[in-house]
């Protein structure tokens, strides 16, 4: 009878790491699409087209850059500060350069700031959609697309919100087969877009 509440308890145990064991898995995922749908986070939303409604009322937009430790890039914001209207569309550049003798891949994860202006915050067009290669020596001025929604005014917390930061970490990323084959020197013979 001791080896069957043994093998309970054992069989316990091993339930509970495999549930703990997906919900860490789940969990990732869940927080991703929970942040998306919310704005919770920073995270923005991303919309085909510009707003529809432009209000009077100016809100200013700072951009900061930066790297993840061990990506080689220099990576800044061309322009520190804009000042638009409310759901005018703006257009700020990134600079990236790689100052290295390889090719180097790169995304941009991103954030906004202060957290409840993340829902209101939309991209329309971004670099940080796709991943980024800069050859040796390259040096790109990487654009973002984007427009404040008009909502912001009317938010309990949003209302309140006069300046909102955009903020970029370029992380390396392993190169692109075509990219990693044009590298080592071993091509089919097709170019590369």
């Amino acid at each position: 009878m001791a080896l069957d509440a043994k093998t309970r308890t054992v069989t316990r145990l091993v339930g509970v790491v495999v549930l703990m064991g997906g919900l860490a898995w789940a969990s990732v995922p869940f927080y991703n699409w929970f942040c998306r749908v919310t704005g919770f986070g920073g995270v923005t939303g991303v919309a085909e087209a510009g707003s529809d409604t432009v209000l009077d009322q100016t809100i200013k937009v700072r951009f900061d850059a930066s790297t993840e430790r061990g990506m080689p890039w220099e990576f800044k914001p061309v322009e520190r500060e804009m000042e638009l209207r409310i759901g005018e569309t703006g257009l700020a550049f990134f600079d990236a350069y790689n100052p290295t003798d390889r090719p180097v891949a790169g995304q941009a994860s991103y954030n906004v700031a202060p957290y409840e202006a993340g829902g209101f915050f939309t991209k329309i067009d971004c670099f940080c959609f796709t991943e980024q290669v800069l050859q040796p020596g390259e040096r790109v001025q990487m654009p973002v697309t984007f427009y404040v929604d008009p909502a912001i005014v009317d938010d309990r917390e949003g209302q309140y919100i006069h300046t909102i930061t955009l903020g970029y970490t370029f992380y390396e990323i392993d190169l692109p087969e075509n990219h990693a084959a044009l590298a080592s020197g071993e091509t089919d013979g097709t170019t590369l877009n």
